[in-house]
């Protein structure tokens, strides 16, 4: 069994509510921990299958594993919630490749690096927590900082980097290209990773927005992305999905219009309370951009466009919020206006994307890959959560032994927005320091549930 001994006091500490930082400091790190992993071992039990036939609950398990090891600049996390990320269903299913390569590289570069080179992969790029113990040269954290984690874990050795982090060569996304991940009772991050929690959320709320909406903010907002302004028309594909929703209300927060594509009318209704005015249910319109698994149909993409003006005053979108991938990526370059912006982060339907350039060269489109955030994006990004400007989208969550259900669930797509995990925390409804902020967005924070 883990360290419950050890765990029990660890949880008993933060809940307590005179709490002081030297009360953590001084209580014992404990030895063990439970955390949702996949194994090396496991890596073919899947070949040959179709993906949608893959199931993440045979693949995952929670298994008792040792506290790593603390490095210099790095901090060892008592993770109370975490959620479920579209990089967390790709590892469970070993695709496009299995995580365990990721982590034989990273292993080889240093000793300390080493420690990420284990016969189990401990998944999760979220978390919110309590800070247990930091090592050498952090200075900013110390233990008992409530914290959320963004997932880049960078080196900053080459001097690529120093302009863009993303543009680190050995930048990797924690918890998918790295081990000891946020799905665990205790996390290892690098304490550049860390963020001060949203007084106003609790434990559960705050762990769902990190991974995507910092991906969606880099996306839409940033310089490094589609550089949204006020006015802009913006197709979000799978708009109250877990990177739509953040999309969503980043459009309506910078006085964009978002134009929101979902797959049912109760999706609909979600994107309406948002604030969102033009919505397309493409089940209900039947958009089939693809005639056969080898053929798209042009004519699909030119009803599309007519619909979005319909919904925009005759306008087209400047910008395309693109992660469907090879479902949608024709008809997102086909929709997007003469000097438009395709902006792609992920490719969920699939990672070989066709399109006519034609529409793209002659039109003087752009095509812009954007991949997570660097640490000022996902700083600004968590800002606007602290400051209840923009809200965490979560629709449910689940206890840690049950997060290969969840995984199931967000593979299967019978989710919406995002799903969470409790891992310490006994019960939801826990962490929340400031009540009366909280009372003023309250319907907006329920508003996935």
């Amino acid at each position: 069994m883990p360290d419950s001994h050890a765990l029990s006091e660890l949880l008993a500490a933060i809940n307590a509510p005179d709490r002081t930082p030297e009360d953590i400091a001084a209580l014992p790190v404990p030895e063990s921990f439970r955390a949702v992993t996949v194994h090396k071992e496991d890596t073919e039990m899947f070949r040959g299958m179709p993906s949608a036939d893959k199931d993440p609950r045979k693949s995952l398990r929670v298994d008792e594993v040792p506290v790593p090891e603390l490095g210099p600049g790095e901090a060892l996390i008592a993770v109370m919630a975490s959620s479920v990320n579209y990089n967390t269903v790709w590892s469970s299913l070993f695709e496009p490749l299995p995580t365990f390569g990721f982590l034989e590289r990273y292993g080889r570069t240093s000793p300390l690096a080493s420690r990420h080179d284990l016969p189990y992969h401990i998944l999760g790029s979220d978390l919110s927590g309590v800070v247990l113990r930091t090592g050498p040269g952090v200075n900013v954290w110390k233990p008992g900082d409530e914290v959320v984690a963004h997932c880049l874990s960078v080196e900053l050795e080459s001097p690529d980097g120093h302009d863009d982090t993303m543009l680190d060569p050995a930048q990797r996304i924690w918890g998918f290209e790295t081990n000891f991940g946020g799905l665990a009772e205790i996390a290892l991050v690098k304490a550049n990773q860390l963020m001060p929690k949203a007084d106003h959320l609790t434990w559960e709320e705050a762990a769902a927005p990190g991974l995507v909406h910092s991906t969606a903010y880099r996306q839409l907002v940033s310089r490094n992305g589609a550089g949204m302004k006020q006015g802009d028309n913006v197709l979000i594909w799978g708009a109250t999905g877990g990177l739509g929703s953040y999309a969503t209300q980043l459009a309506l927060a910078g006085g964009a219009n978002p134009v929101c594509v979902v797959s049912n009318e109760r999706k609909a209704e979600v994107c309406r309370a948002m604030g969102a005015e033009a919505v397309i249910d493409r089940s209900a319109e039947d958009y089939r951009f693809w005639s056969d698994d080898d053929t798209q149909n042009p004519r699909e993409w030119k009803r599309f466009g007519a619909r979005i003006r319909e919904l925009t005053g005759g306008e087209d979108v400047d910008i395309v919020f693109e992660h469907p991938g090879r479902e949608t990526f024709g008809a997102s370059v086909y929709v997007a206006r003469r000097g438009g912006t395709i902006v792609t982060c992920a490719s969920t339907s699939g990672f070989r994307h066709e399109f006519d350039n034609r529409y793209l060269w002659m039109h003087l489109k752009r095509i812009v890959g954007t991949h997570f955030a660097n640490y000022r994006e996902a700083w600004e990004a968590n800002r606007l959560v602290t400051k209840g400007r923009i809200h965490p989208t979560l629709s449910c969550t689940y206890p840690l032994a049950d997060t290969a259900l969840a995984v199931h669930d967000v593979h299967s797509n019978v989710h919406q927005g995002k799903v969470g995990v409790l891992c310490l925390a006994p019960t939801e409804g826990l962490g929340v320091r400031d009540e009366e902020l909280r009372a003023r967005h309250i319907d907006a924070i329920n508003r996935f549930r």
